[in-house]
């Protein structure tokens, strides 16, 4: 673990400035197999400091990849010196940042990192399972990964804090022919938020889960196309966290607000039915934990909920404190970076659409003809709020009976217009943790929702 000695370095601080100093140290872990042999194993160690000091308005950035007094004392020198370049060129209109609550949050748990051996033994021992259960496929892969962020922050204002954020995962995918000869495949995520030895203790989830996915799988075989045109949909919570994260949650993140994003002239406007509410949880939801909590981010803010939309309306961008001050809004806690020698950006945390009161049950009973979209293997979105997924499980909705599953396929559409015709609301909320966010650095996020039921454009033959 990284030690608190950081904490002593405020001393070095550089008078009259703004200074932010990070240490941190991120793990990667990870044991591929494909049909039972080994063709991955990596273990990734990444650790350093970095300082962040801000002059006239400006920020001097500097980090170097060892995590020792002299190599504090020299990024906080090097980041302010770049600050006072920067001031000498750039003209700069900006004040101080608007002070935030100050404190101090510790470490809530270590984190163990286990042996190689673990990894590659827990890959065997789902590999056996598949082989022994999964008789009517072609190929198998199965990789075991883990990451771990642990950070050490101490600022000039705001909060100092000691984090530490562990997930794990195990990947499956089944690949089987299907009735008209061509291969289809079907993937799961297993795991979450913990070291990987506390996650998989025991292999009972995982069992069910791959039982789960073969009749998937043996389902898709038998597919067929859906049709093209628009449609009524109901998105599970998988997906419509995809469509909460990477359709909206860009679009309301402040710079790329102040890019020319659509949400850059609605805040306050209706952007969705009344039933749609959404909002970048910090670290609790419910009363339980989020799937990634934040705590504090890397400017010192301690995190709370960012409301996004509340009841159809655009109410809040997702900030950190110089947008917060640009907008006059309240920081929440959205400012992270992922390496040591990253600049802090804005991102989410744990993004969702809010949980309704409607059945899923009575949802699919509604839909006459339609489709039910369980899962996605991509997808991709742009500044407009224009989306396209691709969807890898789904099923069509038949007089309100679930139907044929069909074969891979898209949907698309607008997010503000699509989000409009949602007249449909589950009552409870799906997480989805295993990627990354790519928004020019890797970021571990969170997403999920209810399911609901909307209108959408469906790829497939006419």
């Amino acid at each position: 673990m990284l030690s608190d000695t950081l904490f002593e370095c405020k001393r070095y601080f550089i008078d009259g400035a703004e200074s932010e100093l990070r240490a941190q140290h991120n793990t990667g872990r990870r044991v591929s197999f494909l049909d039972g042999q080994m063709i991955g194993n990596v273990r990734q160690d990444y650790k350093g400091v970095s300082a962040r000091v801000r002059r006239g308005g400006l920020y001097g950035f500097s980090s170097k990849g060892e995590y020792t007094l002299d190599s504090v004392k020299s990024v906080l020198n090097e980041a302010s010196n770049n600050a006072l370049f920067l001031e000498k060129h750039v003209k700069s209109t900006k004040g101080r940042l608007s002070p935030v609550p100050t404190g101090m949050t510790g470490l809530k748990e270590s984190v163990t990192d286990a042996e190689q051996s673990f990894y590659v033994e827990l890959c065997r021992a789902i590999d056996a399972y598949i082989v022994a259960r999964c008789p009517n496929i072609i190929s198998r892969r199965v990789s075991a990964f883990s990451d771990s962020v642990e950070k050490v922050i101490t600022v000039s204002n705001g909060y100092d804090a000691h984090v530490v954020t562990p997930r794990s995962y195990v990947y499956v995918v089944l690949t089987a022919e299907s009735a008209a000869g061509t291969p289809v495949d079907v993937m799961a995520a297993i795991g979450g938020f913990g070291t990987i030895d506390h996650n998989f203790v025991d292999l009972n989830e995982a069992k069910e889960k791959i039982d789960k996915l073969y009749e998937q799988l043996q389902q898709k075989c038998e597919g067929v196309y859906a049709k093209a045109g628009e449609a009524t949909c109901i998105l599970s919570g998988r997906m419509a966290g995809m469509l909460a994260h990477e359709a909206v949650g860009h679009t309301v993140e402040a710079d790329l607000v102040q890019s020319g994003s659509v949400s850059a002239h609605m805040l306050g406007k209706q952007v969705a039915s009344e039933k749609v509410s959404m909002v970048d949880y910090a670290h609790t939801v419910f009363g339980k934990p989020t799937p990634l909590p934040v705590y504090v981010d890397d400017e010192g803010v301690k995190a709370e909920d960012a409301v996004l939309i509340q009841d159809g309306i655009l109410t809040e961008y997702m900030n950190n404190r110089q947008s917060a001050d640009l907008f006059d809004m309240t920081p929440r806690g959205n400012a992270r970076a992922w390496l040591f020698s990253d600049e802090p950006l804005i991102r989410m945390r744990n993004t969702a659409i809010v949980p309704g009161d409607d059945k899923l049950e009575d949802m699919i009973a509604s839909v006459d003809d339609g489709y039910y979209l369980v899962d996605s293997g991509n997808g991709q979105a742009d500044m407009t709020g224009e989306f396209m997924f691709g969807v890898t499980i789904g099923y069509e909705i038949k007089k309100g009976k679930l139907g044929r599953a069909i074969l891979d396929t898209t949907i698309s559409g607008v997010a503000f217009e699509m989000l409009k015709t949602v007249d449909m609301v589950s009552d409870e909320l799906e997480w989805v943790s295993a990627g990354f966010c790519g928004k020019k650095q890797p970021m571990a996020v969170g997403m999920g929702g209810p399911h609901i039921r909307c209108r959408l454009t469906m790829g497939g033959k006419a």
